[in-house]
């Protein structure tokens, strides 16, 4: 008899990669695994009151929401901390640290993360519960909030320069700053916000977003400038061996630091030195309009994390075992080459790589035929039809459902040219 898994997603409007994770979850079927044979269905997660005491029916859970929305967040560290369900991402981390805190601790790592100075508050938080605080922070700040010069911090990360939140997320109020003017009005709009100033890195080689899931990383390059549709260009070997391990290392090793395993990283490449800008992503981009050629691999890796860590028993981990890193950044003896070699055994080590690996021979070897499949299905591509139909206005239904069409049709191709005979 088969051990029966949930996985629960916890979801916003998106529809495109729930409608592919399912279908991809029902054509594989039961799981084979050191013996015992294991069911997988998954289940998309209603908000609703809920008894703390309560015992929940998933084993894991993907949450998108939660993010932005408390009542699920709430619920996601009652079934973390009461029953040991399985989350992609931390829920503690994701809420207290944000990227502020990314910042700092791969800057103490060794990273190139370039200057950045936060910024107090240029209106102090009001409203709601903060109303009967804010004569109590007006007299604070009066006594103890030292006077500073706007100007002279510029000067000092030196121009051009980005203004963006401290917590970040979807680009909001992200400023590029080109002298005094657009900085005294970039500050003086960002009202409540703690914001960062941080260094430009102008006249890149490469902009860089690597979607790491679970064990696996797709480092894919990207053109942040072009319309959100086309920016995840298909290009291979656009980095050298050495910065694509460099690179590939950094993504996991944020994810292991922190506890997460759904998240995006950005990274800009010039003179062939890597530059972190951007790695704590609570709902990285998984849609088919944004990821087009690689969406089936980004919905593959997604389903073989969660098909791992629902089948194997992998536990839980919320809470946060910082000092080796620390132990590793603050040695004098190694060269940045080792240090990195240590940060990588120690987020494969995370991550049971080596375990992974095995569990996708063992219980899905036949995950890529099943994939190519499904892609080049009547099903698949009544979910790319409906998908540009949600998405684009009317008149551009037809033209970009040919792009995609495309896009997804070479995908298809190339996977089979490379199957064995």
């Amino acid at each position: 008899m088969a051990r029966e898994h949930v996985i629960g997603l916890l979801l916003g409007t998106e529809e495109d990669w729930p409608r592919a994770f399912e279908a991809l979850a029902g054509r594989v079927g039961d799981l084979s695994w050191r013996g015992e044979t294991h069911r997988l269905s998954v289940e998309r997660i209603v908000n609703e009151p809920f008894d703390l005491r309560y015992k929940p029916r998933y084993t894991l859970v993907i949450d998108r929401l939660a993010w932005w929305y408390h009542l699920p967040r709430e619920w996601l560290k009652k079934i973390a901390l009461m029953d040991d369900v399985y989350l992609l991402n931390n829920p503690f981390t994701f809420q207290a640290m944000e990227k502020h805190a990314a910042y700092c601790v791969m800057m103490r790592l060794g990273f190139q993360v370039p200057d950045t100075w936060l910024l107090p508050h240029k209106v102090p938080p009001s409203g709601g519960k903060w109303a009967a605080a804010v004569a109590r922070f007006e007299e604070m700040a009066a006594r103890y909030n030292a006077p500073f010069d706007l100007d002279a911090i510029a000067g000092r990360i030196g121009y051009p320069l980005y203004m963006k939140p401290f917590d970040g997320g979807q680009w909001v109020g992200v400023e590029r700053i080109a002298g005094p003017d657009e900085l005294q009005r970039g500050y003086d709009a960002s009202g409540e916000r703690l914001m960062h100033l941080q260094a430009a890195v102008e006249d890149f080689d490469v902009f860089v977003r690597t979607l790491s899931i679970g064990a696996e990383s797709m480092v894919m390059a990207y053109e942040p400038d072009r319309p959100l549709h086309d920016r995840y260009q298909v290009r291979h070997d656009f980095l050298t061996p050495e910065l694509g391990h460099e690179v590939v290392t950094f993504s996991r090793l944020v994810n292991a630091f922190f506890r997460w395993e759904f998240n995006s990283s950005e990274t800009i490449v010039k003179d062939g030195v890597m530059h972190p800008i951007d790695y704590a992503n609570a709902s990285p981009d998984v849609a088919l309009t944004s990821l087009h050629y690689y969406f089936p691999r980004a919905i593959a890796a997604l389903f073989k994390w969660s098909a791992f860590c629902a089948v194997s028993g992998r536990a839980p981990s919320i809470d946060q075992d910082v000092r080796p890193f620390f132990a590793v950044a603050d040695r004098d003896d190694l060269a940045w080459e080792e240090k990195l070699a240590e940060y990588r055994r120690l987020a494969d080590d995370y991550f049971g790589v080596e375990e992974y690996e095995a569990f996708v021979v063992e219980a899905i070897p036949h995950l890529d035929d099943v994939l190519l499949e499904y892609v080049e299905s009547a099903e698949f591509d009544a979910l790319l039809v409906d998908t540009v139909r949600s998405t684009f206005p009317p008149h551009e239904h037809d033209h970009f459902v040919a792009h995609y069409r495309g896009l997804l049709g070479a995908w298809a191709s190339e996977r089979r040219a490379a199957a064995p005979a």
